[in-house]
C-alpha cells in the first residue's frame, strides 16, 4: 500500500498553558489576540470564565454554536466591543446593523448575491485572474514579490469589474493601501474598548485610522454621485453591484436603501469583503507552497480544466481540489478569525447557564484547530473537503463565513473569485517562498501573514 506524504503543520501561535494576567491578556490583545487562546479553549467543548471582558462563555460545539447563531439567534446581538471597533469604518451596514434595520437591509441585498448574479460575474473574475498573470510574468522569471500585495490587486481589480464597473475615480494601488492602513490601525484591540469606556475619550487606532476613512468616503461620494447622475439622464448603466445597491428595495415594504445604508454597505464590500477574499488567497498560495505533492495535483487539475476550456472562465464544478484548497485555507486561517454576542436575556446552552448581558465568543480559529472536532487539526490536508468526506463535517465545526441569519452574504462570491484565481495563478506559475521569510498569522480584525507573503515566481511551462 502507497504511503501518504506527510503533512504541512501549519504555523500558528502556540497556545498558552493557562488563562493570561491581565497585563499579558493586554499585549497579546495590542500585538496579536491568536496569543491570547489557551490549551483549554482547543480541547473543550464549552469553556466559560470570568476575565476583563466580565463572563465570558466560549463555545467549541457544534450543538451550542447552533443554538446561538440559529435556533435562538434573536437573543444574541452583536456585542459592544465589536461594534466599537468596527462601526467607525463600516457605519451602519449589514456588517454592524442590528435589529429591523440589520433585517430590511438583508432582505434588500439577498437578490443582489443571488445565485444566477454570482455566477454572472464568472467572467469579470476571471479576466481579472488573467489581467494579474500578465502583469507577473511581464516582471520575468525569478523576480521575487509579495504576493499578498499582489491578492490585494487582483480583488481590488474584481471589485472594479463588478461592483463599479465604470472604475474607481482614485488609483487602485492607493485603495488597497488604504485599506490596509485602516486594518493595521484598528486591529489593535485598545484597552478603553475592553473596558468599555465612553466613545468621546479618544483611541490611538481611530485617530491612526482617519485618513483611510476620510479616504474611502471621498471614494464612495464619487461613485455614488456619478452613477445617480448617469441613472438620472435616463442613460443605460451597468447592471453591477452599485447599481443594483442604488435600486435595491425590500420585498416586504417596497422601499429602498438610505443614502448612508448605501454608502456603508460600499464601504463594506471594499474593506470587508476585498480583504478577506485577498487573505484566503494568500493562504492558499502560502499553504500550497509548503506542500509540492498537493500543489502538484492542484496543478494537473487547472491544467486539465484550461487545456480543455481555454476561452472562458473555468466550471467550478470541475475544479473540486482548487476549491478543497481554498477551504482548507480558511479553515486554518479563517478569514474572520472570532466573533462574540452578547445575550440580550437569560439563556442555558445545554448544562451552561448563560447570564444576560453576559459575552458568548465563538472563535472560528478556535473551532477549526479543535482536537475534538478535526484530525490532524493543525494540518495541511485539503482532502478533508473533497466529496465525499466534506459531508461528514458538521455545518457548525466549520465557519469561515458564520452561519444563521447573519451568514455572510457574500460568501459565494467570495468563493468563487478565489477559487478562479488560485486556479488561473497555479495554471500559470510556479512559486516559491522566499528563503528564510517566516511566516506567521497575526490579526488585524482579518488573519494576515505577518510581514507579507515574499514569494520567488516563474512561468511554468504548459
Amino acid at each position: 500500500m502507497e504511503s501518504r506524504p506527510a503533512l504541512f503543520r501549519a504555523p500558528a501561535p502556540r497556545p498558552l498553558r493557562r488563562p493570561p494576567d491581565l497585563f499579558t491578556f493586554f499585549r497579546a490583545a495590542r500585538k496579536n489576540p491568536l496569543e491570547s487562546w489557551t490549551e483549554e479553549h482547543f480541547e473543550k467543548p464549552i469553556l466559560a470564565a470570568q476575565g476583563v471582558l466580565g463572563r465570558v462563555t466560549v463555545l467549541s460545539d457544534p450543538a451550542a454554536i447552533r443554538h446561538v447563531l440559529l435556533d435562538n439567534a434573536r437573543n444574541y446581538r452583536k456585542d459592544d466591543l465589536q461594534r466599537r471597533v468596527l462601526a467607525p469604518g463600516l457605519a451602519n451596514g449589514l456588517l454592524t446593523a442590528e435589529g429591523e434595520e440589520w433585517r430590511a437591509q438583508r432582505r434588500a441585498l439577498a437578490p443582489l448575491f443571488s445565485p444566477r448574479h454570482v455566477a454572472g460575474f464568472a467572467a469579470a473574475m476571471d479576466e481579472a485572474a488573467q489581467r494579474l498573470i500578465r502583469r507577473l510574468l511581464r516582471r520575468g522569471d525569478g523576480r521575487t514579490l509579495d504576493v499578498a500585495v499582489e491578492m490585494t490587486r487582483v480583488t481590488l481589480d474584481v471589485l472594479e469589474r463588478t461592483i463599479f464597473t465604470h472604475g474607481l475615480t482614485r488609483d487602485p494601488d492607493a485603495l488597497g493601501r488604504a485599506i490596509t492602513r485602516y486594518f493595521d490601525a484598528i486591529g489593535p484591540v485598545d484597552p478603553l474598548d475592553v473596558l468599555g469606556l465612553p466613545d468621546w475619550l479618544p483611541r490611538i487606532g481611530r485617530i491612526r485610522a482617519r485618513p483611510a476613512l476620510r479616504f474611502f468616503d471621498e471614494i464612495v461620494t464619487e461613485l455614488i454621485e456619478a452613477r445617480k447622475a448617469l441613472l438620472t439622464s435616463g442613460e443605460s448603466a451597468p447592471e453591477d453591484l452599485l447599481t443594483l445597491l442604488l435600486g435595491a428595495t425590500d420585498p416586504e415594504t417596497g422601499h429602498g436603501l438610505k443614502d448612508m445604508e448605501v454608502r456603508a454597505n460600499i464601504v463594506t464590500f471594499i474593506g470587508a469583503g476585498h480583504e478577506t477574499t485577498a487573505n484566503a488567497l494568500s493562504w492558499s498560495l502560502y499553504l500550497l507552497s509548503q506542500a509540492p505533492e498537493i500543489r502538484a495535483r492542484v496543478e494537473d487539475e487547472a491544467d486539465t480544466v484550461f487545456d480543455e476550456e481555454p476561452g472562458g472562465p473555468p466550471a467550478l464544478e470541475r475544479l473540486p481540489l482548487t476549491r478543497a484548497v481554498v477551504d482548507e485555507a480558511m479553515r486554518l486561517y479563517p478569514p474572520v478569525p472570532f466573533m462574540s454576542r452578547a445575550a440580550i436575556r437569560e439563556d442555558r446552552i445545554g448544562a451552561m447557564k448563560i447570564p444576560a448581558g453576559s459575552l458568548v465568543m465563538i472563535a472560528p480559529y478556535v473551532l477549526h484547530r479543535h482536537r475534538r472536532l478535526w484530525e490532524n487539526p493543525d494540518s495541511f490536508d485539503p482532502d478533508r473537503f473533497m466529496p465525499g468526506r466534506r459531508e461528514t463535517i458538521d455545518r457548525y465545526a466549520y465557519l469561515p463565513f458564520g452561519a444563521g441569519p447573519r451568514v455572510c452574504i457574500g460568501s459565494s462570491f467570495s468563493v468563487q473569485e478565489a477559487v478562479i484565481v488560485l486556479a488561473r495563478f497555479v495554471h500559470a506559475l510556479g512559486f516559491e517562498l522566499a528563503e528564510g521569510h517566516r511566516v506567521t498569522p497575526v490579526q488585524r480584525v482579518t488573519l494576515r501573514p505577518g510581514g507579507g507573503l515574499p514569494m520567488r515566481l516563474r512561468a511554468r511551462a504548459n
